[in-house]
């Protein structure tokens, strides 16, 4: 029973992260985390598919290997965010959701820039 629990959690982590890409105030990264712990509990072969053959699974097995970000990844997730950000503070009109987007603009951003970066030369180590 619990094995079935653990695979509908893991994959309702993997739609929410999916979403998580376009929507711009839904993460991404907490949910294929939690995907990634579900499936390790409940079903190696899904796990190794989320690790080795869906779209995230390089992020994930840096994460994992480093807990660090692989190269390049860094600068493109900086830029969607910001783009989503910037989109989402001229679309909405009230003052407080405004602030409040940019209080969390500036958090986010300040968690991705201390976020290490795994080179090609500490990758090999």
């Amino acid at each position: 029973m619990q094995r079935y629990i653990l695979l509908i959690i893991g994959w309702l982590a993997i739609a929410l992260a999916t979403l998580g890409v376009i929507l711009p105030l839904l993460p991404t990264t907490p949910f294929l985390l939690l995907a990634a712990w579900c499936f390790a509990r409940s079903s190696p072969r899904f796990h190794h598919w989320l690790l080795h053959r869906s779209p995230f699974g390089r992020y994930l097995r840096h994460w994992q290997q480093h807990r660090a970000m692989p190269p390049g990844s860094k600068g493109r997730a900086i830029a969607v965010i910001l783009v989503s950000f910037a989109f989402s503070l001229w679309m909405v009109k009230i003052l407080w959701v405004r602030l409040l987007l940019l209080a969390m603009l500036c958090v986010l951003l300040v968690f991705m820039i201390r976020l290490p970066v795994v080179d090609e030369s500490q990758e090999k180590r």
